[in-house]
């Protein structure tokens, strides 16, 4: 058996290929993240031009600010643990069984992640409030109501990690141990458990960043009652001006972000050996034994389409009866002229807007996966390069509150006076965007055989054309992909969007938000109506991507 060359020997032209690959994304995220963000902490540390720890003392020894914190990792951890335990289930009935209708089962159970947050809060007020479906149980605006949507929108996190490793670990080791007399249990425990621990723990560690970092859902629907640190910073930075309080907020939001996330790489790299070493072996039919997983299988895919459910046929019903009055009324601008433009405009602008954040973050991505999938093996370049991978993921957990503030304050003088230049949003938008195309193109460059790219070299073949015709054309398809999922994650982006975009030109997340919060007349039924649009959008141009993948894992 040949083996997988180990690396290539860095070379001056290798090294100035790196260099200079990593130069584009390097800047783009120094300067549209680490200045603004350094520069929005600075503001608050650095408040008479000399460092000022005091404050991390004073923010974090108060009452309100503790109880945030435990709230925050409370409600975080408790989501990761149903997460987990819901989810682990379901990946087997939906990566290890074969039946009918498999497929449209494991569309549903990853709609939810794709939903933008703005259209899951606005799902779950109009299931839970009095008259919804589930209106008798009187959850609207608990604590309750926020954990049910952070597990709505992240179960699929979990099912999707920890199945697709699932689909790869070869069953003859349980079946060995049935045969010679372990029970079902046992053989969980002892076998299945330790093999799917990777996935497991990389799948809890992102869903506790996601739920953590929650902002459009916690503030749809719980507003400041049940407050997290993310919707602390909002209201410390937007309400209150303290800038100092704020900046502590963020950077202990930051430490453990970046914690989570060498935790969640950590996992992943022992997962992605573990892949590497087993054959996948063909889904079985259900058997007596899986009963109980089919069973919540079941039970959680009808919950999860309840919001969704209840959104549709609340927003078709009007003061006169059934009907499609409230879409009608998306060709105005609302009850009072709540809105600056109708709401067909922001759809407009939020198709033009993500499609060039899209644009910007396939770009970036694309140069940053081709760095990092190279394997030098000098050392000291593999840990630039990990380090340099690990660095375009902290957008992912950064206050989004924080990114959009420090644009305002930072680009604001030339050369990057671009506070009323319409770049600015999709800028913002590509950030978030940037980490989920590198994840999706990254697995596809790095599973390239180094040896194609030498053999191409040594046939004559200059690099462009090395680049053309061995990366590019392997990962085609998983480029459609990226830009279809940067597309639609800059379609649903909320945070820093709220903070950036102008009146004249807002985009459809932050006209639902305005609607939901100026209630009477048309505007809740419009705030509806423009939330299942949204939704169709960003499901169909998720459709898209999942008939593109080609056997990667997506963004995780």
């Amino acid at each position: 058996m040949t083996r997988r060359s180990s690396g290539t020997a860095a070379t001056p032209g290798s090294i100035l290929a790196i260099v200079l690959g990593a130069g584009v994304p390097l800047a783009f995220v120094a300067v549209f993240f680490a200045w603004p963000v350094l520069t929005m902490v600075g503001r608050g540390l650095l408040p008479d031009g000399a460092l000022d720890l005091g404050g991390f003392g004073e923010v974090l020894g108060r009452p309100r600010t503790l109880r945030l914190i435990g709230l925050t990792v409370g409600q975080a951890a408790l989501a990761s643990v149903t997460c987990v335990v819901l989810g682990l289930p379901i990946a087997h009935v939906l990566y290890r069984l074969r039946f009918p209708g498999r497929g449209m089962l494991r569309a549903l159970v990853v709609l939810p992640f794709v939903l933008p947050t703005v259209v899951v809060g606005v799902a779950f007020r109009t299931l839970l409030r009095e008259g919804g479906l589930l209106g008798g149980l009187g959850l609207d605006g608990t604590f309750a109501a926020i954990m049910l949507a952070l597990v709505f929108f992240n179960i699929a996190v979990v099912v999707r990690t920890v199945g697709i490793t699932w689909e790869g670990l070869d069953s003859r080791q349980e079946e060995a141990a049935r045969v010679l007399g372990a029970g079902p249990q046992r053989v969980w425990w002892t076998i299945t458990v330790p093999r799917l621990a990777p996935a497991i723990a990389s799948a809890a560690s992102i869903v506790f960043l996601f739920c953590s970092t929650a902002f459009g859902v916690v503030l749809v629907l719980g507003g400041t009652r049940f407050g997290t640190i993310e919707t602390e910073i909002y209201l410390l930075t937007t309400q209150f001006l303290d800038l100092r309080a704020a900046s502590v907020l963020s950077v202990t939001q930051l430490v453990v972000v970046v914690l989570l996330l060498l935790a969640a790489a950590r996992a992943q790299g022992s997962r992605t050996a573990q892949r590497r070493v087993q054959a996948a072996l063909a889904a079985r039919a259900p058997r007596a034994g899986d009963a109980p997983a089919v069973a919540v299988t079941v039970i959680v895919a009808v919950l999860l389409a309840l919001p969704i459910v209840a959104l549709v046929l609340r927003s078709l019903l009007t003061a006169t009866g059934w009907g499609v009055g409230n879409y009608l009324a998306l060709g105005g601008t609302g009850t009072r002229n709540a809105l600056v433009v109708p709401v067909w405009v922001a759809l407009g602008n939020s198709l033009a807007i993500a499609a060039q954040a899209a644009a910007i973050a396939l770009l970036i991505g694309l140069a940053a996966s081709l760095v990092i999938s190279r394997r030098p093996r000098s050392v000291g370049l593999r840990r630039g390069l990990a380090a340099f991978d690990g660095a375009l993921m902290l957008p992912l957990g950064v206050s989004a509150v924080t990114v959009g503030f420090g644009f305002l304050i930072t680009l604001n003088q030339p050369p990057f006076d671009l506070r009323s230049s319409p770049i600015l949003v999709p800028i913002a938008q590509a950030l978030v965007a940037l980490p989920l195309v590198v994840r999706t193109i990254l697995p596809v460059l790095t599973g390239i055989d180094g040896r194609m790219r030498e053999s191409a070299a040594v046939l004559g073949s200059a690099p462009w054309r090395v680049l053309r015709d061995v990366d590019l054309a392997t990962a085609a398809r998983p480029l459609l992909a990226a830009s279809g999922l940067a597309f639609a994650v800059a379609l649903g982006e909320f945070g820093a969007t709220s903070f950036l975009s102008r009146p004249d030109r807002p985009t459809l997340p932050v006209v639902i938000f305005r609607l939901i919060g100026l209630p009477g007349g048309d505007n809740f039924g419009m705030a509806l109506a423009a939330s299942v649009v949204l939704a169709v959008v960003t499901v169909g141009v998720v459709a898209l991507v999942e008939r593109l993948r080609v056997g990667t894992m997506g963004a995780f």
